[in-house]
């Protein structure tokens, strides 16, 4: 990955943060994305302190203008993107879809969901207009391939970057760019807080048969191996990270 750029949303922490080390220890240059400053320009100053190559940029995946004008100012700066991870999201409180409030609802939808749409898009427009041959990695979830009582527009959210990610790997293979998503199950990172721990010890001692919580270098191997040369064969997938709970 040396010389390339790589761009990474919702990278100030958990997977993303993972990610972005990762993937600046490969040599990339990696676009550090957060709408938390203070986190992003950490994880972008750990970078550079190391000896790598990082730039972080405030963003908010939500915000259709702000994804266009943040790829247009890293296509300016840096030349066109290599490699993206669209990774960030939000959890929110369990509740029975009889029970979900629309703004709860609307928000879910608008950064998990419409926040990698709007990545996504200016990610292959980008690599349409430079010719760019690159490789675009979608976090989905477990969720998105599972029913979860109380989690229904976090299920819907995900289950429908699946779609997206099969969809944009069928449109552009012929272009040499590759869409694939990862699938994690229940990792350490501030969005299982909000999971009750009933729910959590439940995961571990019946459920995963690894009867542990994932790590978020373990996510970040995967996504830079789906971004990587090694799986240039790979295309449309979306690869369960899971301990054996999907076995």
């Amino acid at each position: 990955m040396k010389g390339k750029v790589a761009f990474v949303s919702g990278a100030g922490s958990g997977i993303g943060k993972a990610t972005a080390l990762k993937l600046a220890g490969l040599g990339a240059h990696v676009i550090v994305t957060d709408i938390n400053d203070e986190n992003g320009q950490a994880v972008t100053d750990k970078i550079t302190n190391s000896g790598g190559q990082a730039s972080y940029y405030h963003l908010d995946v939500a915000d259709r203008a702000a994804v266009e004008n943040c790829f247009a100012a890293i296509g300016q700066k840096h030349g066109p993107v290599h490699f993206s991870v669209n990774n960030a999201g939000i959890g929110g409180a369990p509740a029975a879809i009889h029970e979900i409030k629309i703004e709860n609802w609307q928000r879910m939808i608008d950064i998990n969901l419409t926040g990698v749409f709007h990545c996504l898009q200016a990610q292959i427009k980008m690599m349409l207009a430079t010719q760019t041959q690159g490789c675009i990695v979608n976090v989905s979830s477990l969720a998105g391939l599972n029913g979860v009582p109380g989690g229904g527009s976090y299920v819907a959210a995900k289950h429908a970057v699946i779609g997206l990610t099969k969809t944009a790997a069928k449109e552009y293979a012929q272009a040499g760019i590759r869409v694939n998503a990862v699938c994690p199950g229940f990792v350490e990172t501030n969005i299982i807080k909000g999971v009750p721990d009933n729910v959590l010890d439940f995961n571990n001692k019946f459920l995963v048969p690894m009867k542990r919580l994932g790590k978020p270098e373990e996510i970040a191997d995967a996504i830079a191996w789906l971004l990587g040369d090694q799986s240039s064969f790979v295309t449309g997938h979306s690869l369960h990270l899971d301990g054996g709970l999907m076995a």
